[in-house]
């Protein structure tokens, strides 16, 4: 499928502001470009987070948490099973700790058993753990029955979530959702772990008030900082300035050695080093490795490393997450190759793919199907839906599947819409714009497949459909310097705030396959002799290309080189 290469806009008042003020050039150019308009907004202070009062339920749930610590009640976790929930799982139960909670315990639904959030069924086995109070963390908006299920048996129960809400929500105590209605919190891209630290801020205060603590007595909640950026980076939610901020402030720390001794246990097996951490190590290493857990095993795995104190168990937890991780790509690659051939049945050759695509097979694995939808999603550019049948006791007739999107389709909206349209169709659903998750009876596959397609084929119009990528335009040769690219890589990027991608046409001196399926580049750049490595092509370059690239250093001997990771091409 063909690019069209683009280059990002760059407001020059803002550029030259910022650069006013002390701010590399280049990266000025590229944080004008991303939007930012002064340096206020790079200030990643702890000062400068959105205040926890304007986060609608806050105050309320820390009267109800303050008031569980004072009278020793038992408090439960229910924890999404991915990096997002685990992390905000260990946020609430080491803040709660801190806060002086005596009875906090945790729950992680089962992937396949359980399904998706607090389910009647998981509001039992709280009940039976001896809780008062029930806390979910990353999910709760949706389960109405579950949170009735919960109250009926006698508990409290607290919902920390940010998924976006149906019409209807839960009858819960309190709700903390920075997309409910009426709340007027500024960062509606808080993740479900953000959502809980800054219920934890606001109990904090609340016990301040009520004279537990003091300014000068009160636990460091910033300790926790590092498990919130993972979270927020491996949720693939917005970097708007508030998360960045968060974002910045846990890099910090671990750059400085400062984060669980889980984290720092990842990092070994993933053969990173927290002195120079990035968002790509939360991205591509940390994150992985707990969501694996996840996708094929048990969370309680991912939660208990990032809980644990204990350095060897730790290490121990920390090398079982790594080997299930091995096993899910080996998993995937499979499913992903099966997956691309059923996709490309879908359309000629010679044809453009449909306005959406639909995969299933009865050996797919519901642990990866997201991975999977993800991958094709990047190839035909389509929003996509792989299922994977149910493997949950007497569930074998339904199938599990997960969507991803593209820019300018909401998929949760899409689903909605379905619903409404066909209100048989879908047994659950919920998520957000660009990810989604469905159960099905596996008899109304065919009929979801030709819906999608319908809802597609009305909201998506040809400008969407056509694959753009956004760049920052040509690299000034300058700036092609190890050093720099280091400064570069040290800043907050991830979604919505993209990693710099330069583009510019270059001549291709010579090219050779490695390893059988990348493509090993010699270049000239302004003239200047560079490498390149276009990884998962084979398909040969002209002598002269259009092609956008990021930055990195290789080390060699001792020497280090910039070298050019190659994305596309405008062929």
């Amino acid at each position: 499928m063909s690019f069209q290469i683009l280059t990002r806009d760059v407001p020059p008042r803002s550029a030259w502001s910022l650069e006013q003020a002390g701010i590399h050039p280049l990266l000025s150019r590229l944080f004008a470009a991303r939007g930012i308009l002064s340096p206020e907004e790079l200030d990643d202070g702890l000062a400068k987070l959105l205040p926890p009062q304007t986060l609608k339920g806050t105050q309320e749930a820390a009267q109800l948490l303050a008031h569980a610590i004072e009278h020793q009640r038992k408090v439960c976790i229910v924890a999404d099973y991915d990096c997002d929930g685990a992390t905000a799982c260990a946020v609430g139960l080491r803040g709660l700790r801190m806060l002086g909670a005596q009875h906090v315990s945790y729950i992680v639904p089962d992937r396949v058993v359980d399904g998706y959030g607090l389910t009647a069924s998981i509001a039992k086995r709280v009940k039976e753990s001896g809780a008062d109070l029930l806390v979910t963390v990353d999910n709760g908006i949706a389960s109405i029955e579950g949170v009735a299920t919960a109250q009926s048996l006698g508990m409290q129960v607290l919902i920390t979530d940010h998924h976006l809400p149906a019409a209807q929500v839960p009858p819960a105590e309190v709700i903390v959702n920075p997309n409910q209605v009426g709340c007027t919190f500024e960062s509606k891209a808080l993740a479900g772990v953000g959502v809980m630290f800054y219920v934890l801020l606001a109990l904090r205060a609340a016990l301040r008030e009520q004279g537990i603590f003091s300014a000068e007595t009160q636990p460091k909640l910033d300790s926790l900082l590092p498990l919130v950026a993972l979270g927020t980076v491996a949720d693939v939610v917005k970097l708007d300035n508030n998360n960045r901020r968060l974002v910045a402030q846990g890099l910090k720390r671990i750059r400085a050695g400062l984060m669980p001794c889980g984290m720092q246990s990842l990092f070994k097996a993933a053969g990173r080093e927290p002195k120079v951490a990035t968002t790509f190590d939360f991205g591509f290493a940390l994150g992985p490795r707990i969501n694996a857990a996840g996708r094929l095993s048990d969370m309680t795995l991912g939660i208990e490393c990032l809980t644990t104190d204990d350095a060897a168990r730790a290490d121990e937890l920390a090398r079982q997450l790594d080997a299930i991780n091995r096993e899910r790509r080996d998993i995937e690659g499979d499913m992903r190759q099966q997956a691309m051939e059923i996709a490309e049945s879908l359309f000629d050759e010679s044809d453009e793919p449909p306005p959406a695509i639909c995969v299933f097979d009865p050996d797919f694995h519901e642990g990866v199907v997201g991975i999977v939808a993800s991958r094709i999603k990047d190839k035909f550019h389509r929003p996509c839906f792989v299922f994977a049948a149910s493997n949950a006791p007497g569930k074998e007739h339904e199938l599990k599947g997960s969507g991803r999107s593209i820019a300018g389709f909401h998929l949760r909206d899409a689903l909605d819409l379905m619903a409404k349209k066909h209100p048989d169709l879908l047994l659950r659903f919920g998520g957000h714009a660009m990810a989604a998750g469905c159960t099905i009876e596996e008899e109304n596959l065919e009929q979801f497949e030709s819906s999608f397609m319908e809802v597609a084929a009305q909201l998506l119009s040809p400008a969407t459909l056509q694959r753009k990528l956004e760049t920052d335009g040509p690299l000034d040769g300058q700036y092609r310097r190890a050093e720099f690219v280091e400064v570069m890589h040290r800043e907050v990027w991830g979604q919505g705030f993209a990693p710099p991608l330069f583009s510019e046409e270059v001549e291709v001196v010579s090219q050779r396959l490695v390893g059988e399926k990348h493509l090993a580049l010699k270049l000239k750049h302004q003239g200047q002799a560079v490498d390149g490595i276009w990884f998962g092509r084979i398909e040969p370059l002209p002598a002269r290309v259009k092609l956008a690239y990021r930055l990195d250093v290789d080390e060699w001997q001792g020497q280090k080189r910039v070298r050019f990771l190659v994305e596309a091409a405008e062929i």
